[in-house]
């Protein structure tokens, strides 16, 4: 099947990085939050996350699943690629990772991301680090295309229907048929999330339409009508800088004035981040027994073979559009399937305009 995914003779996964030992936290969260002044107080308190788990983030272990598990899927459907694996902020870095692709011979990439909606931290950032990494390089830098966001594609949104009601499975009996489902994302800037996508917008926007179509996939399954909400968390901004609420903590204590019991729904997060199994199975845990509230947690996608899947269908249809062929994009819910190639406003960098700029001439998406 070499020609299904002409002109592209590489796959990259490209994923957030997390620490793997308790000496990796610190120099880690270096390099997450270098160049935006975080002082150094707020490092340790965020460090203290990762050392409740003796400093191994989850991230990892889950992104060798997801490499070996689309590697395993490929070859099952006769795609004969290579898939490489390189990260933003950990090992593998990027730089790294590209450098070898670039040794290896290749010339044009398709890159999947484990960030399913716009946004600049979800997009743009990564095709700015993409960007830096391919530099050095010069004329042996391969041409990388990033894939579309998945947000609404069904192998995204399958198996979190099904995630919702295992989890409702595990709630007392009594507490169940009034539960609410509280979808949970990262926040963001608030100016950040009024410029995502090409209208401004997107990342809410994006976050609802997959709320509401779960939410829409349990009641077919289940026959029950659930009511469902949208919160934060992981909230790392100066106090005086708008970010989008409401916080999960907070959230749930109007959660408890209303529902017998409530299923927390991580659709922000691929697989099992930091802010999954700290900010909502430690923290919000602890919110919900303070207030008496049954809760459960969904699981993340990580991978599941409808994901897995979902990633050769979004390499197989990108490469399909390339070649100039008529493209039908999978697509559930209330929006349509993403854009190909990002336009050029969407998702800015309001850090740091110029490095987006140069950015915008190194990597596509």
């Amino acid at each position: 099947m070499a020609d299904a995914v002409a002109p592209y003779d590489a796959l990259l996964l490209v994923s957030f990085g997390g620490p793997e030992r308790p000496e990796d936290v610190m120099p880690f969260l270096r390099n997450v939050t270098r160049g935006r002044g975080i002082p150094p107080e707020r490092l340790e308190e965020v460090a203290e996350h990762y050392r409740h788990f003796e400093g191994v983030s989850p991230i990892q272990a889950q992104c060798r699943a997801l490499l070996a598990a689309v590697r395993a899927d490929l070859a099952a459907h006769g795609v004969a690629l290579p898939v490489y694996w390189g990260n933003r902020n950990w090992e593998p870095m990027l730089t790294d990772t590209l450098a070898e692709m670039a040794r290896d011979g290749v010339r044009r990439v398709a890159v999947f991301i484990t960030s399913a909606y716009a946004s600049y931290s979800g997009c743009r950032q990564y095709r700015e680090d993409l960007a830096e990494a391919l530099r050095p390089l010069g004329s042996a830098a391969p041409r990388v295309d990033k894939l579309r966001h998945y947000f609404n594609h069904p192998g995204f949104l399958d198996p979190q229907v099904d995630a919702v009601l295992a989890a409702l499975s595990r709630l007392p009996a009594q507490a169940e048929a009034g539960a609410e489902l509280v979808f949970v994302t990262h926040s963001l800037p608030v100016a950040m999330e009024e410029t995502s996508g090409p209208d401004g917008g997107a990342y809410r926007r994006q976050h609802l339409d997959v709320a509401a179509s779960v939410t829409a996939g349990v009641g077919e399954r289940s026959g029950v009508r659930r009511a469902w909400s949208l919160a934060y968390c992981s909230r790392s901004g100066p106090p005086g800088q708008p970010w989008l609420e409401p916080d999960i903590n907070d959230h749930l204590v109007m959660v408890a004035g209303r529902a017998s019991s409530a299923v927390l729904v991580p659709i922000g997060f691929v697989s099992d981040h930091m802010e999954v199994v700290y900010d909502l199975d430690v923290e919000a845990v602890r919110t919900a027994a303070r207030l008496g509230l049954p809760l459960q947690r969904a699981a993340t996608v990580g991978a599941d073979p409808r994901f897995v899947s979902a990633v050769r269908q979004l390499l197989l249809e990108r490469a399909a559009a390339e070649r100039g062929a008529v493209v039908n994009r999978a697509a559930a819910g209330g929006l349509p399937a993403s854009h190909d190639v990002c336009p050029l406003g969407c998702c800015p960098n309001l850090r740091d305009p110029q490095r987006a700029a140069a950015a915008g001439a190194q990597a596509s998406s």
